[in-house]
């Protein structure tokens, strides 16, 4: 697990100035952060992949990785609606969907968190 995702705002001049940066350091040999970024250029694009439904979910699956029909019952939502809201945030990079050996049954999905922390940076000008 990664210890941070960053999400937030950005430019594309500001996405490619970063990775100008990191590419230098990688050059002179020095270690690249271990981060993961996420940005958007519109505040609004964020808004909907960051829904309160979807922070409760990342939250959930956090403290205790688990099938997406026990987050749905320990959420209190249907699991449809989980589902499609766990292939959001798989698809985002906040969390991974693995398969596991399920002793005696073969296997079953679980949904991680990608990242022990998320920080939201959000400036709207």
């Amino acid at each position: 697990m990664m210890k941070k995702v960053e999400v937030g705002i950005g430019t594309p001049e500001e996405f490619f100035a970063r990775g100008k940066r990191i590419a230098r350091a990688a050059d002179r040999g020095e270690a690249i952060p271990g981060e993961f970024r996420i940005t958007f250029e519109d505040p609004e694009d964020l808004a909907r992949l960051l829904t309160s439904g979807r922070i409760d979910l990342f939250r959930t699956v956090k403290a205790e990785p688990a099938s997406i029909t026990a987050i749905a019952e320990r959420l209190h939502r249907d699991r449809s609606a989980v589902k499609r809201d766990v292939d959001i945030l798989s698809e985002a990079g906040l969390v991974a969907v693995e398969t596991v050996p399920n002793a005696g049954h073969g296997t079953h999905k679980i949904v991680r968190a990608t990242a022990a922390r998320v920080d939201l940076h959000v400036s709207i000008a």
